[in-house]
């Protein structure tokens, strides 16, 4: 097995699995880019998080209990909502990540081993890209969420 790969038939097979390689490495340093910003937009939700909390916690040492204490409140349950779809939306590029790293690992793995992994590069490959369209869905979402957030548009029970 081994040996296949040490004259010069399997250098040009070794190269051709290398340019196969190529565009799904490329596409996991996009997934990886998505996945920064979704993990640094995560971080500046948590830290108005906490600034929120702060904010009550002020209110609740000065005894105040009042309209402002219920907004800050409505606040955070926001806050809550969007740090769980930028979780669900971080999962899902993640698990975009891995899958793709799967097919590059299957492309090598299938040449090295000899055996057809057409059909579960394929797969992993659909599997990879519904992944990807739920974390931008989810960004939307986001973005979205954020928009209303500014405007002050929020409908939560209090």
């Amino acid at each position: 097995m081994i040996d296949e790969f040490t004259n010069s038939n399997s250098i040009d097979t070794i190269s051709h699995l290398i340019q196969l390689a190529v565009a799904p490495v490329f596409l996991l340093a996009g997934v990886a880019g998505v996945l920064n910003v979704l993990v640094n937009r995560l971080s500046r939700i948590i830290d108005k998080s906490e600034k929120l909390t702060e904010k009550l916690e002020a209110h609740r040492e000065d005894k105040l209990i009042d309209k402002k204490s219920k907004l800050i409140r409505v606040q955070r349950t926001y806050m809550s909502l969007r740090i769980t779809n930028m979780n669900f939306a971080i999962l899902s590029c993640t698990l975009t990540g891995l899958l793709i790293a799967l097919v590059i690992m299957i492309i090598f793995l299938s040449a090295f081993f000899d055996f057809n992994g057409s059909n579960a590069i394929s797969t992993l490959f659909i599997m990879a890209m519904g992944s990807f369209i739920i974390a931008l869905s989810l960004f939307l979402k986001e973005i979205f969420m954020a928009y209303k957030y500014f405007k002050g548009r929020f409908n939560l029970p209090l």
